[in-house]
């Protein structure tokens, strides 16, 4: 859901040189492990984004590649469990902390986030859980884009 929305709304992100957000963003998705790997998106999520007015653009499941470290600015995690997890195979790959900056929470860039960083995965749960996930991400990819575009700094 997640670059799903921040995809939009970076495209409505204007910069002061006349471009867009998004087309200064290579925006991607993935996961700690390859469970769903090759799998579209959940059908609750792709229905709770439609209600809002966002279409999923063909998003298959696939998982993080180690390789991504070095060429990836900025990887937003959603939790504090997907941040672990990833901290420790950066580590891994690296040796050594260079890649701990990248790793950020997206409820970091959420200013009514009042201290929570965990973005509550919806997947065991209802309909609910996923309209509650999307309000969160929405209000974090906000902060990011802005944040992005050099109109605000995050808390730390």
């Amino acid at each position: 859901m997640a670059d799903v929305v921040l995809r939009h709304l970076a495209r409505d992100a204007p910069m002061a040189d006349g471009t867009v957000l998004v087309d200064r963003l290579d925006i991607g998705s993935a996961g700690t492990g390859g469970w769903h790997a090759g799998e579209p998106m959940d059908p609750r999520a792709r229905a709770v984004l439609e209600r809002r007015g966002y279409m999923d653009h063909g998003h298959r499941a696939r998982p993080f590649e180690t390789e991504w470290f070095e060429a990836t600015d900025l990887i937003v995690c959603m939790d504090r469990g997907h941040q672990q997890t990833l901290l420790s195979l950066a580590r891994g790959k690296a040796g050594d902390e260079r890649y701990d900056e990248r790793l950020v929470m997206l409820r970091r860039f959420d200013r009514q986030a009042g201290g929570t960083v965990d973005v509550p995965d919806p997947y065991y749960g209802d309909d609910a859980g996923f309209e509650t996930c999307l309000a969160l991400v929405e209000s974090g990819c906000r902060g990011l884009v802005d944040h992005l575009a050099g109109l605000d700094r995050p808390s730390r």
